[in-house]
């Protein structure tokens, strides 16, 4: 590859970097307040649950519910992604979370979705409150709920860990996960 091609693939990444980094810098100066996130995290999990019977079981057997309505993802070669979201106990909010992630490689789009994290045991939900940062890949075991999840689901199988559902996927990327974010408690007013 000759210095002239280099030099154009630096210049595009480094002009991507600044934009991924403006874009996640323009929805931190847009954050929600705590009621607009209790809001929509109580719509988010009501349409989980009438989506997905077996969701609404586990969520009454959580000993927590960790909701991110909104997750905004953006990328092309470089992206980055983030949202608020709240942890509830026994259905009332207990603290507010924010999430974000960023990544590199072939990709290119944007999207939103949302997801919710079931914790079934004190375990995993003691890590969550007191970790000062919680990377999804280190710590509890984090499993991803799919349409075939209720078939394999019992009383004893819903008793450790951590069970993760997406929802409201909208518009254009390539791939979705969790593996790579980071979770981390804020303050909201």
């Amino acid at each position: 590859m000759n210095i002239r091609m280099r030099k154009m693939i630096r210049n595009v990444l480094s002009w991507t970097i600044v934009l991924a980094l403006v874009c996640m810098s323009a929805q931190l100066l847009l954050a929600d307040t705590a009621k607009e996130i209790d809001a929509d995290a109580a719509a988010a999990l009501q349409k989980l649950y009438a989506s997905n019977p077996d969701i609404k079981k586990l969520g009454d057997n959580a000993k927590g519910i960790l909701i991110f309505p909104h997750i905004k993802k953006a990328g092309l070669i470089v992206g980055g992604q983030g949202g608020e979201g709240c942890l509830q106990k026994a259905g009332k909010t207990v603290a507010y979370y924010k999430t974000g992630a960023a990544s590199i490689g072939l990709q290119a789009g944007v999207q939103e979705y949302g997801y919710a994290m079931f914790f079934m045991d004190d375990e995993s939900l003691n890590y969550l409150e007191t970790s000062s940062g919680w990377e999804i890949g280190s710590g509890p075991s984090v499993v991803l709920v799919d349409e075939g999840f209720g078939k394999s689901m019992t009383t004893t199988t819903l008793k450790k860990g951590v069970y993760a559902a997406i929802f409201g996927q909208k518009g254009l990327m390539a791939g979705i996960g969790l593996q790579g974010s980071k979770i981390t408690k804020i303050d909201k007013k």
